[in-house]
């Protein structure tokens, strides 16, 4: 590909601007559209980072295995490479390693087709840079989407999951997972990157896939679903298929429509990596930041203390995510998501350190430690939250024992389980 390159970037079906990266500078760039310059309407689609100005910006801080050399929050719709048979594909055709491949090479692969409502399509040439040659990669995604749209199962099961999973997916994470698609009358299941319709319920499904385990972990995230619910944590609906793979619906498609949804750490730059910048008080600071109303505040306090009661130490910038109402032009909390058990329930542990930390602590957090999050951003009955959320640990044990969970992964979690105090 050329040394620097092109990829317009669109949202809600208007051209926001253009991105790119100069390879020899090691720097990428981004330049809003003139016409979204003056539209009064989506004020608030980027509140950090970009300036609203007709200038061209340069970011060069980026340059890490996060971020990728982009502005934060496009290497938010960067996907993970795990099950991605289009990548993969693509790089046994052309002898390429991942390394190898550009960031903007990735853009041009999500397209249309990512997590959230931003989408990336090939950018005409403009004065003083060359034109974006993805021709290559355009063919593999082609034969692949032709794939996709002749794959359809009458049904949500297990063989059917596996026969999309073969074909790939636009999900990031590091466990197997797709996205679906369920027709809301005739059950009928497509890839889930394909169409946005209303027609359709619109799934993340994590994949149970792996034989011969001891137990599943997708069963554990469902009784902490079920539990968050129950201690009144906001989360989309989610379910069990053939007992194995867990299914959620997405938050990020909503009535035939695309949701505008950004990480912490694509709002912010912050790295979900960095020690420095996970923590709890940093979460909080964002959502004031975006003006979020008191009732966010207030759930994103609940989900702090479950996440500690829980035993959840994977709760890092990346899994805390705030979702744009384009026609109130505000930001809100989203839904939680990837609320489960993250320890080797097989292991025994004997330090523990938490990816956000609270009250500048990561280990022995206690009941002082959590009151001062509480007082400093103004939550009301925080021994309430607690006491509700601890209650929900007896109501996990009850949910435990209606799934084929081995009795001694229920007894090595349940000894991980905090009692704040």
């Amino acid at each position: 590909m050329p040394k620097n390159n092109l990829i317009t970037l669109q949202c809600f079906e208007k051209e926001i601007g253009r991105i790119g990266f100069d390879e020899n500078r090691n720097a990428s760039f981004f330049q809003y559209n003139a016409d979204f310059i003056k539209d009064e309407n989506y004020l608030h689609l980027f509140p950090l980072i970009f300036k609203k100005t007709a200038q061209t910006q340069v970011f060069d801080k980026y340059n890490n295995d996060t971020f990728r050399g982009l502005p934060p929050m496009i290497a938010d719709s960067l996907p993970d490479t795990f099950g991605n048979t289009i990548f993969k594909a693509w790089l046994e055709n052309s002898s390429k390693e991942f390394k190898q491949i550009t960031a903007l090479e990735q853009l041009a692969y999500v397209g249309k087709r990512g997590m959230g409502a931003l989408e990336y399509l090939p950018a005409k040439d403009i004065k003083g840079q060359h034109t974006i040659d993805i021709n290559e990669i355009t063919e593999i995604v082609t034969q692949v989407l032709n794939n996709k749209y002749n794959t359809e199962a009458n049904s949500l099961n297990h063989t059917s999951l596996l026969n999309i999973f073969k074909i790939g997916t636009s999900a990031g994470g590091a466990r197997p997972k797709i996205l679906i698609s369920e027709h809301q009358l005739s059950g009928t299941i497509i890839p889930g990157d394909l169409v946005y319709s209303a027609d359709y319920n619109h799934y993340l499904v994590k994949l149970g896939i792996e034989e011969g385990q001891s137990y599943r972990p997708e069963l554990i995230e469902y009784t902490y679903y079920q539990t968050a619910l129950f201690a009144g944590i906001n989360m989309m609906h989610s379910k069990l298929i053939d007992n194995r793979h867990f299914a959620t619906r997405r938050y990020d498609r909503k009535n035939g429509r695309k949701s505008h949804v950004l990480t912490a750490t694509g709002l912010t730059g912050w790295d979900f990596t960095d020690p420095k910048m996970s923590s709890y008080e940093h979460l909080f600071e964002l959502a004031v930041y975006l003006k979020v109303p008191h009732k966010d505040i207030e759930q994103l306090y609940k989900r702090m203390i479950f996440n500690l009661v829980f035993a959840n130490y994977d709760d890092h910038l990346k899994n805390h995510s705030f979702i744009y109402d384009e026609t109130l032009n505000v930001w809100n909390l989203a839904p939680a998501y990837d609320l489960t058990y993250s320890l080797n329930p097989l292991l025994t542990y004997t330090r523990t350190s938490r990816a956000l930390s609270i009250n500048n602590k990561r280990t022995e957090i206690t009941l002082k430690d959590v009151i001062k999050v509480a007082d400093k951003f103004t939550v009301k009955n925080p021994n309430g939250i607690i006491e509700q959320v601890q209650e929900a640990t007896k109501q996990w044990i009850a949910y435990t024992q209606e799934l084929p969970i081995p009795a001694y992964i229920i007894d090595n979690i349940r000894k991980s389980l905090v009692t704040i105090k």
